[in-house]
């Protein structure tokens, strides 16, 4: 997909960088994610994908460079670029000691949606994405995959234009899966963006438009997924672009006792 001339990307990341104690993770960094599309963002460990998307947030400063949501300057004006956009931020800490629908309602209030709006679509998130049942319970008892989904409705639940999720999918269970994987299409399908990250190659390949590989805190390959899957899977591509990580059949040789 593509945006229309002169219409700003949802999400476009020009020159990132980010350095720790001298050590740089993120390199220069850009993206240009076209509005309407269900983008994935795939990397090895360390590969920096957590890093670029906290500093497209607004969740972590970039040494260098820029991000902005829908040509909203995500660091020179937070208010305008956080307005529009739902993030679900991967082992980030919720209010732990709220019940899940406590914590819809505290975040729709900080947005300061209107009650007779916010508290129907607190109960309509809670049952899809089957929570209901537990709605009253402590997030901090909640199991992992809970928490994910948890964290994904308080993203969705003032209707954002670009929804950033970090792993979405870890620890969530295939029934559950699913369910994410219908609202993501459907939000889409309405005018929405996605940016997810994910381990899983045939998840990004089955569910999303377009792609970028990153490792290093570079970006290695861009493109959509048909184009990058032309010649074989997006798991074999992946393996191509960031080395394959092949095991010596002569190492380990004391594993068979």
């Amino acid at each position: 997909m593509t945006d229309a001339p002169g219409e700003a990307p949802a999400l476009e990341l020009v020159g990132l960088v980010k350095e720790f104690r001298g050590r740089r993770v993120v390199h220069g960094l850009s993206l240009a994610v076209p509005r309407g599309c269900l983008y994935g963002l795939v990397g090895p460990n360390g590969a920096g994908k957590t890093t670029t998307l906290s500093m497209a947030t607004g969740l972590l400063r970039p040494t260098a460079g820029t991000a902005r949501v829908l040509g909203h300057d995500v660091w020179a004006d937070p208010p305008a670029a956080k307005a529009v956009m739902g993030v679900a931020p991967d082992g980030l800490r919720l209010f732990e000691q709220l019940g899940g629908r406590e914590l819809l309602h505290y975040v729709a209030d900080l947005r300061r949606m209107p009650r007779d709006v916010s508290r129907p679509r607190a109960e309509e998130l809670l049952t899809v994405l089957d929570l209901a049942a537990d709605a009253d319970t402590v997030v901090a008892d909640y199991s992992a995959g809970m928490v994910k989904k948890i964290s994904l409705a308080a993203a969705l639940i003032h209707a954002p234009r670009l929804l950033v999720l970090d792993e979405p999918f870890e620890a969530v269970d295939p029934v559950s899966g699913q369910a994410i994987r219908t609202i993501l299409r459907r939000y889409v399908a309405t005018g929405g963006t996605v940016v997810l990250s994910s381990h899983v190659m045939e998840l990004v390949e089955g569910l999303c438009d377009r792609v970028a590989v990153v490792a290093g805190g570079r970006v290695l390959a861009e493109d959509t997924v048909a184009a990058l899957t032309a010649t074989g899977s997006l798991h074999q591509r992946f393996l191509e672009l960031v080395g394959a990580g092949d095991v010596s059949e002569d190492g380990l040789t004391w594993l068979g006792g």
